[in-house]
């Protein structure tokens, strides 16, 4: 029930935001904004572009405020744009060479953070590094795999919502996820 009434409640919104309520787009954005911006920088693997892209993602939505229809779930209409743009990104030749710079960054950000005296330094070191295989391990992931295992165990979306984001069957999602966690499990399979 709490799910029709969330689909109902976004959908609602949009209708509104289509007949010109600015209150109603703002109110997409709180509540739609850090998901989408968490799924693009799992994506992309960095944050400035993530936020980037989320804000093109949503000046698309209001852009195509007029031509919407209540006929899918908001969000897959909402992660369907996000996913476009991120593999979008993802291709392009300047984006990939922005990514392996950052990389390093990234590595060194994990090393400063690890710096506290505290007795947990140990464990925490542990977990940064299992976390970090395994965002390098989703990273190498066909594009199409990555986005089906983001969207299946970062947002909780359904069979039938990737599949309707990713343009495909939901047979074709559940291969899409079984190759994925194979790969991801053959990747991983030090940690048991």
């Amino acid at each position: 029930m709490a799910v029709a009434t969330a689909f109902d409640f976004d959908a609602a919104l949009m209708l509104r935001v289509r007949d010109g309520c600015a209150s109603s787009y703002a109110a997409l954005l709180e509540r739609h904004r850090t998901p989408v911006i968490h799924f693009l920088f799992r994506m992309v693997q960095n944050q400035a572009i993530a936020e980037e892209l989320a804000q093109e993602v949503f000046l698309r939505v209001y852009r195509s405020r007029e031509k919407y229809e209540a006929s899918a779930k908001f969000t897959t209409w909402l992660f369907r744009i996000a996913t476009n743009l991120a593999f979008n990104w993802l291709r392009d030749e300047k984006g990939r060479k922005v990514q392996e710079s950052l990389e390093d960054e990234t590595t060194s950000n994990t090393t400063k953070k690890l710096c506290d005296r505290s007795p947990s330094v140990e464990s925490r070191l542990v977990y940064e590094v299992k976390l970090e295989e395994i965002r390098v391990a989703i990273g190498l992931l066909p594009e199409k795999q990555r986005a089906a295992v983001l969207m299946h165990k970062y947002e909780e979306m359904e069979y039938s919502q990737i599949a309707k984001v990713l343009g495909c069957s939901e047979s074709a999602v559940k291969s899409l996820l079984f190759r994925a966690y194979e790969s991801l499990r053959a990747r991983l399979a030090h940690y048991g």
